[in-house]
């Protein structure tokens, strides 16, 4: 089994890159879809997102209001200390159930926003990053109903793009068209998975 682990910042095009690599019959374990299971109505993650921040992080409905919990916690750091003490326990644990569930002599690429925040780097064969120009990542957070100075906020509360290259083993850099992100996919495909997998 070859481990990868995909990462880059809010607005990079990790999904983009994902996709492409389930495409090539990679196995997708996506932290940031699993990290919204963790908390659904139901779960202990829920409860316990409640107990740390209050009844007003839940939706009329019962569900976690993501807005709310949002501006809490992308506006104090201690706050968003807490929430990753909840969530990344969880997330890690399921992460880890559905790797396992993959065939012995599978690609898993774990898609981990916050790979380098969380010190995992170092639990993968490789390491993956995908990185774009600020002001491209801005506008395409924009276009996601983000208005500028929030997208700039959340960028700001991760890791740099020297933070995660220094930590990759290859970098993307999806600040063209999407062709040109395919054709970078392609070759990553073949110089450092194909090899492997012989």
């Amino acid at each position: 089994m070859l481990r990868i682990g995909l990462t880059g910042g809010i607005g990079s095009g990790k999904s983009t890159v994902s996709a492409l690599l389930a495409a090539r019959g990679a196995v997708i374990v996506d932290a940031d879809r699993i990290a919204r299971e963790v908390v659904e109505p139901g779960t202990p993650g829920l409860a316990a997102v409640v107990d740390a921040f209050g009844a007003d992080v839940l939706a009329a409905d019962g569900s976690l209001d993501r807005a709310a919990l949002a501006a809490v916690v992308f506006a104090d750091a201690d706050a968003r200390r807490r929430l990753d003490g909840i969530v990344h326990p969880l997330v890690r644990a399921r992460a880890t159930e559905l790797a396992g569930a993959a065939p012995p002599d599978a690609v898993v690429v774990h898609d981990v926003p916050l790979l380098v925040e969380t010190g995992q780097a170092s639990s993968y064969d490789l390491v993956l990053v995908v990185q774009a120009e600020e002001g491209i990542r801005v506008a395409r957070l924009v276009q996601r109903g983000l208005t500028a100075e929030d997208a700039r906020a959340r960028m700001g509360a991760q890791a740099s793009d020297e933070d995660r290259r220094a930590v990759a083993d290859v970098v993307l850099d999806n600040s063209g068209t999407h062709e040109e992100l395919a054709a970078q996919v392609d070759r990553f495909w073949a110089d450092r998975v194909a090899p492997v997998l012989g």
